[in-house]
């Protein structure tokens, strides 16, 4: 599994009312995404960023999500481009079903 963490430095900030507003609009298009294990939506205390946090079957899959067009879709609702960091998620501690899952 990868976690794909997306941020985008927003060129005026938000209040929680209006990522949460964001989200919702999108979110949709997420369920059910080939290899998306789960995304968390996120918006910083100081409302500046927001960005999401996905975990991945795979990197390609992750790479098959962000298209041109998708990069289009979320720069017109963004403002502007996400910063993208990718990492392995070597071991999973998972409180909800009290089990830590190795990769």
């Amino acid at each position: 599994m990868i976690v794909s963490i997306l941020t985008y430095k927003l060129p005026k900030r938000w209040t929680l009312e209006e990522a949460t507003a964001a989200f919702k609009s999108t979110a949709p298009m997420y369920l059910r995404k080939p290899g998306l294990v789960r995304k968390h939506y996120y918006v910083t205390e100081a409302g500046d960023c927001v960005g999401g946090i996905y975990f991945w079957k795979s990197k390609a899959h992750a790479e098959a999500c962000y298209t041109a067009e998708w990069k289009a879709m979320v720069m017109a609702k963004y403002g502007t481009a996400p910063e993208i960091l990718y990492a392995a998620v070597p071991i999973t501690v998972d409180n909800l079903q009290e089990a830590i899952e190795v990769a």
